[in-house]
Order: C-alpha cells, then sequence, then structure tokens
C-alpha cells in the first residue's frame, strides 16, 4: 500500500497546502464516501455543500471553495487534474504480460530491448524492434520490421502490421489493430479492383488507443497519430489520416481517410466525419454529430437530433414530411404578394 504525506500530495500537484503536512493518506475517494485516511477532490460546483461534513484527512479545492472546507485542504488549480495526478500516485499498474512466455514465438532476428515481456502465445515477427520495457500481452502480433518504442504496452490480442511505428509509452488496449489495409479499391464496370495500401501507420509517443479500434494503413502516404492522443473504444481511422497533437476522439466515431484533425480536438461519440476535410486547431465536435465540410474555425460544432419523448419525436416527423409541401405553398404566397 502507497502512503503519501499531504507535503508530498502538496508536491505531486503543484497546489498549495492549508494544514498539517505530515498527515497521510493511502486512497482517493468520492467526496461522500471518504473517510479519514483518504483524499477527495470537488470538481462539480453542485456538491459543494458538501464540503462542510467532508471526513477526508484533505480535500483538493479551488481558491474559491477554501473557505468552505473544515480540515486539511489543499488548493490546486483544477481539482479534476489534480486527482488525476494523485491517482497515478497511488496507482500500481497492471501490465499486459511479465517474463517471456515458453510459448511466444519471437523471430531470431528481431530486437529486444531491456527488460521486455511477452506473453502465451504472442507473435514478433522477423526485424521487429521492442524497445526497453515493453510489454506484450498473450496473442498479441508485432508484424515485420514493426517498431514499439520504449515503455509501450500491447494488450492482449492487440494487433501490429508489418512496418507499423510506435513511439514511447503508448498504450494498445485488446484487439485494436493497426496497419490494417485501408479501404482502397477502384470500380471497373462493376468489378472491385484493390489498390496496394503501401504506405503505414505512425504513432507518436504517449498514445492510447482503445480496445477494438482499427486505424488503416496509408494508401501511398502515411497514416499519423501524433503523441499525447487518445482515442476510446471501437473508433474507425482510415487511411491517410493526419491526428495531430492532443487531440482526443471518444468511442464509435468514424473518420474517413485523408481527413487532417488539428491539434487539441476533442471529437465527442459516434460522430462521423468524412473523408478529405480539415479540422481546425481546437474544435469541438459533439457526440453523433455528421462533418460533410471542412471545420475551417475553432469553435463547438453539432448535428444530429437529440431524444425526446415519442409523441413529440412523431409530431416532428410528421412536420418534416409536410416539408416540401409547405415550401410550395409558400412559394406560391410569395408570387401572389410579389404580384
Amino acid at each position: 500500500m502507497t502512503i503519501l504525506t499531504l507535503k508530498q500530495l502538496e508536491q505531486i500537484t503543484g497546489g498549495t497546502l492549508y494544514g498539517d503536512p505530515d498527515a497521510t493518506v493511502s486512497s482517493v475517494a468520492a467526496m461522500d464516501k471518504a473517510l479519514e485516511g483518504q483524499i477527495t477532490f470537488l470538481s462539480n460546483p453542485r456538491y459543494k455543500k458538501q464540503l462542510p461534513e467532508c471526513k477526508a484527512s484533505v480535500v483538493m479545492v479551488k481558491e474559491s471553495e477554501r473557505e468552505l472546507c473544515t480540515g486539511n485542504t489543499l488548493v490546486v488549480p483544477d481539482p479534476y487534474v489534480a486527482y488525476a495526478k494523485v491517482a497515478q500516485a497511488f496507482n500500481t499498474p497492471e501490465l499486459p504480460a511479465q517474463g517471456i512466455s515458453p510459448s511466444a514465438f519471437i523471430a531470431t532476428d528481431a530486437t529486444l530491448g531491456a527488460n521486455v515481456s511477452v506473453g502465451p502465445n504472442a507473435t514478433i515477427e522477423s526485424g521487429a524492434v521492442l524497445g526497453d520495457n515493453v510489454s506484450i500481452g498473450a496473442g498479441a502480433y508485432v508484424g515485420k520490421n514493426a517498431v514499439v518504442g520504449a515503455g509501450t504496452q500491447l494488450w492482449a490480442n492487440a494487433t501490429l502490421y508489418h512496418h507499423v511505428q510506435v513511439g514511447e509509452r503508448c498504450v494498445f488496449h485488446s484487439s485494436s489493430v493497426i496497419g490494417a489495409d485501408g479501404f482502397g479499391y477502384a470500380n471497373e464496370r462493376g468489378e472491385w479492383i484493390k489498390i496496394p495500401q503501401v504506405g503505414t501507420v505512425r504513432v507518436g509517443d504517449r498514445v492510447e488507443i482503445g480496445a477494438s479500434t482499427t486505424v488503416d494503413r496509408g494508401a501511398l502516404d502515411d497514416t499519423v497519430i501524433e503523441s499525447n492522443v487518445i482515442l476510446d473504444n471501437q473508433i474507425q481511422i482510415g487511411h491517410n489520416v493526419h491526428i495531430s497533437y492532443g487531440s482526443c476522439i471518444a468511442g464509435g466515431t468514424v473518420v474517413g481517410g485523408s481527413t487532417h484533425i488539428g491539434k487539441y480536438c476533442i471529437i465527442g461519440g459516434g460522430a462521423a466525419i468524412s473523408g478529405h476535410l480539415e479540422i481546425a486547431d481546437g474544435s469541438m465536435i459533439s457526440g453523433r454529430a455528421m462533418i460533410l465540410k471542412s471545420i475551417t474555425e475553432k469553435g463547438v460544432y453539432s448535428s444530429g437530433m437529440p431524444a425526446m419523448p415519442n409523441r413529440e419525436w412523431r409530431k416532428s416527423v410528421a412536420r418534416l414530411n409536410r416539408l416540401e409541401d409547405m415550401l410550395n405553398r409558400l412559394n406560391e404566397l410569395e408570387k401572389k404578394l410579389g404580384s
């Protein structure tokens, strides 16, 4: 069990402590359940009424809430970010594998750095290079001449195709597939002719890719995922897509080929982004939005129809079906008024 003093937590979070620096905590808890020996945080102002009765040994809050606290208080710029840092300090993460399993296949000309782990039935193909402290889970696959940077983790059944390049301290969750062929075909009188996908995928540092997410290799150039990008589960990234530094995409989203997503974009779940588009730095796209043309200015973009009571939805659909008729009647009235 990890035990930290409040002084250590002050250093970890970069906050300012008001209270006993020698007091200790061993875990993080929600505010309404926290007890002595635990740390909690206030990130939603709706729960500030719970602060006077909070039993935690220390509470992380913004300066504006400090006077509401009755015990040890750690003032931080963003309590949710501070919570993430403290949770990391207490966490002892599991690894996909420990040591080299006898049932793993490792090509004789593959290169393994120091302290590499490869789980049962995993495959490391010819020419692959694994950096120090890489951990490859059971059944995972690293293709020919793929490069995996130091500290990167592949969980069970994750797949890196041939020539894929991955940076340091990345995480690929189970059944993610990086470098499969992009969806490239030409049609000759009804017959599909496959276009060889001769590019690859290049992934930066500190990228996390969720379970069952797929990132296709490029057709001619490479598909690129820059550093500090996070992709949720079950996302489809098409060939030649470029996702820039610090962007985040939630589950179920589809990004069409050759689209360029700028830096620090946040894209909600279930969005559909057409191919060959440009998405400006800092854009925010709501869940279920459909993007059919480039976004050239930073902003929040939404589409789709939110859920509503069935009776209201049926009325809305009935009115929608009458729009053509209403437009024709409006045009007729305008003609009569104009004459």
